[in-house]
């Protein structure tokens, strides 16, 4: 029988792990008061949905509290209460709207319903009249046909004397569709469009622009920003340097074998080598949410991307070779000197030598979903802010 008081001591779970991330919570509250900064005049909330994009919304919610943000936008109620014990004193917004039977949730936990449909509207409208005046906000569609009333029957609200004194909204608030293209004639026509719900609900916080939208300018900025990818790390414009990295994947290195010329590599033998080959598998894979659209080869995406993606180990890029699998995933390390990669070294997936949106591009996707598709694995290390 072994004797557990004999075996040495145990290394670090995150020294050891198949799969681990960082993420600096330093970057993350400084890439906030960035944003900030570019907000102008108007305050600048943080949007924290889909669990802080992937990267833990009770950490996140934390750092963004303490470095300032006040106002916080969550998708979906169960985000909000979450959150609530994070940032005790903030204004915690649903994007999704309240449900009938969520009433006492929200009001428990002091979240604020956006109203975004005439269903959510009317029943928001019963919900006061029963129990009293009760902040919300209101979503309205400026052109992207998505959530939110249509400009017209927002507009008649607003006008609308014989609407209970008991609905009160705190904000007005619309989402531009292409943001992140600042050349696109609809931000204008977007812009236009809101100009005309925040002059009818006169009095009413405004708030248009999320990332994307804060590079446009002044004009785009109103009362309350709200930054959401561009805290993350990632590009809030198409093509524009982001601000400083947050989240670094890396995944260890379980086996270096040797490959031969005219071998193939992995499932379907899409890969062919052409030349000997030394080979790092390391232990990540699409259910890490390192997508098999990544693979080097043998995907239809492969026709229109002409390569996969690269990892980052012992100072060098290094490609991703044949389709990447469930669990394992394989580099090309032959470039490297004899010795510069070992097992059990951790090979950058993506972070401040691979960024998240090229990585994102290799897969034929935005840094949005890379985030949000991090799977269950990852052994987490958080770098608190000073």
């Amino acid at each position: 029988m072994i004797d557990p008081e004999n075996m040495r001591e145990l290394p670090d779970d995150f020294d050891i792990a198949p799969v681990r991330l960082t993420i600096d919570l330093q970057a993350l509250a400084d890439n906030w008061r960035d944003m900030a900064q570019r907000s102008g005049q108007a305050r600048t909330a943080a949007v924290v949905k889909a669990d802080a994009y992937g990267l833990g919304i009770e950490d996140c919610g934390t750092a963004l509290y303490e470095a300032g943000a006040r106002d916080f936008f969550v998708a979906v109620a169960q985000e909000g209460v979450t959150l609530r014990a994070y940032a005790p004193s903030a204004r915690i917004f649903v994007l999704s709207g309240i449900w009938p039977g969520q009433e006492r949730l929200f009001f428990e936990n002091d979240l604020v319903p956006v109203l975004a449909s005439e269903e959510q509207l009317a029943f928001w409208m019963s919900v006061v009249a029963e129990y009293g005046d009760y902040p919300c906000a209101l979503q309205v569609d400026t052109g992207f046909n998505r959530l939110g009333l249509r400009l017209e029957d927002a507009l008649a609200l607003a006008g609308d004397v014989s609407r209970p004194a008991s609905f009160s909204p705190v904000l007005v608030l619309s989402h531009l569709h292409s943001g992140d293209s600042p050349e696109a004639a609809s931000n204008r026509t977007q812009l236009e469009a809101f100009r005309q719900v925040s002059a009818a609900f006169e009095g009413i916080d405004a708030s248009l622009s999320a990332s994307a939208g804060i590079f446009l300018g002044d004009d785009y900025h109103f009362d309350l920003t709200r930054p959401g990818i561009a805290l993350y790390g990632g590009e809030a414009v198409d093509g524009s340097k982001p601000l400083r990295p947050v989240a670094t994947a890396e995944a260890r290195i379980l086996q270096i074998r040797e490959g031969r010329e005219g071998e193939t590599v992995s499932y379907g033998g899409t890969h062919r080598l052409l030349r000997p080959s030394r080979l790092a598998v390391a232990s990540v894979g699409y259910a890490d949410g390192y997508l098999r659209s990544l693979s080097g080869s043998g995907i239809p995406l492969r026709q229109q991307i002409a390569s996969g993606a690269h990892g980052f180990v012992a100072g060098n890029r290094v490609p991703v070779v044949g389709r990447v699998t469930m669990d394992l995933t394989i580099f090309d390390v032959t470039d490297l000197p004899e010795g510069a990669v070992r097992v059990g070294d951790y090979v950058e997936l993506f972070g401040s030598n691979v960024a998240l949106d090229e990585i994102a591009r290799a897969a034929g996707t935005i840094g949005y979903e890379m985030l949000t598709s991090l799977g269950l694995r990852y052994e987490r290390r958080y770098l608190y802010a000073d």
